[in-house]
């Protein structure tokens, strides 16, 4: 047995010394990688066509007009390049001169201008140079104010019909849930040069036919003269000292009509027994406050951001050589009471104040 285990140790040693010099196996060779180049190709920024649109201010003497300047060229900064335009603006004011706003839309021709967009001064007198626009190939647009005359290309801004009509039919229930059955009201007249204001009038007296709830006892004529809308208000509350309410065309001037109400003594917030009821347009600044006062019940308004849109989406359109169907694109406005005003958004006279 023990010579058995001896052997064993032998034949074991003899075998790992073999192992030991047999010669060793090469390792396997890892591949490298293979490099796949692959080329991708990055898509080009699009190209975007230059044009150039020329707008002819009649006046530049109010922040409206300054906001509305600024929402064309920030919108048109977004909607040009989605429709491969980058829009160039040209401005000019020709400061309520009707002879100087002519000129200045005929340099715009001189120019080359892709587009012209005007707000007119004199309803008929733009008309010949909407003419002379188109007559040269280049497409018009009125904007807030429309030509009585030669017709343009398209027309945008407010409705100002419907804005007056839907400030009357609210009037009417405000006067009808107050116990008011004897309303006789003082109508502010804007400039019967402007359609605005000729709407203004029309659907305040279609509001009144409709509704029976009033009847317009005087009509004062202001041209928009903000010093007319004091001493127009201030006569007519003296010859007319039983009324007891008031429309106004536009609420820009209402720093002359509460004057003159105060002097009248019919300066009083809503609630107060002696509150002359009233109505009036736009939410401009001065009418913001008077409804922050409680003064004016009811207006409708003239929302600029959306009239800016309005005109550069349309103006995008017919420099895409697009048929537009229809030639006025108007925003109605919304009605604002001293239940509402409070919590609408995007009020221009807010945002600029």
């Amino acid at each position: 047995m023990k010579k058995l285990v001896i052997s064993l140790l032998v034949a074991l040693i003899a075998f790992s010394a073999l192992a030991a010099c047999a010669p060793k196996q090469p390792e396997a060779i890892q591949p490298e990688p293979e490099v796949v180049e692959k080329i991708v190709e990055v898509e080009k920024e699009k190209e975007l066509k230059e044009v150039t649109i020329g707008f002819s201010w009649n006046r530049m003497d109010s922040q409206l007009l300054v906001a509305w300047q600024d929402y064309f060229q920030s919108y048109g900064d977004i909607a040009g390049p989605k429709s491969g335009y980058k829009i160039n603006w040209v401005f000019n004011v020709a400061d309520g001169d009707v002879a100087r706003q002519a000129s200045n839309i005929q340099d715009l021709i001189n120019q080359g201008v892709d587009l012209i967009g005007t707000r007119p001064e004199d309803a008929a007198a733009i008309g010949a140079s909407i003419k002379a626009a188109k007559d040269a190939g280049i497409p018009v647009i009125t904007f807030d104010r429309a030509s009585s005359g030669f017709q343009p290309d398209a027309h945008t801004g407010a409705d100002s019909y419907t804005q007056a009509l839907t400030t009357g039919r609210e009037f009417a229930k405000i006067l009808a849930a107050n116990g008011v059955t004897d309303a006789k009201c003082i109508e502010v007249l804007g400039d019967l040069k402007d359609m605005n204001a000729v709407n203004r009038s029309k659907g305040w007296a279609d509001a009144q036919a409709e509704t029976g709830a009033w009847t317009t006892v005087v009509q004062v004529p202001t041209e928009w003269n903000a010093d007319k809308f004091y001493t127009g208000t201030a006569n007519a509350l003296q010859a007319y000292p039983d009324a007891n309410c008031i429309f106004t065309a536009s609420d820009y001037a209402y720093g002359g009509v509460e004057k003159a109400m105060q002097e009248a003594d019919k300066l009083y917030p809503a609630g107060d027994p002696k509150h002359m009821w009233a109505a009036s347009q736009d939410m401009n600044p001065p009418g913001l406050e008077a409804m922050e006062k409680g003064y004016i019940d009811v207006l409708t308004t003239y929302d600029a951001y959306f009239h800016s849109v309005a005109f550069v989406d349309a103006a995008i359109k017919l420099l895409n050589g697009e048929t537009l169907g229809v030639i006025n694109f108007l925003v109605p406005g919304r009605v604002a009471t001293l239940d509402n005003f409070k919590d609408m958004e995007n009020l221009w006279a807010r945002d600029y104040r």
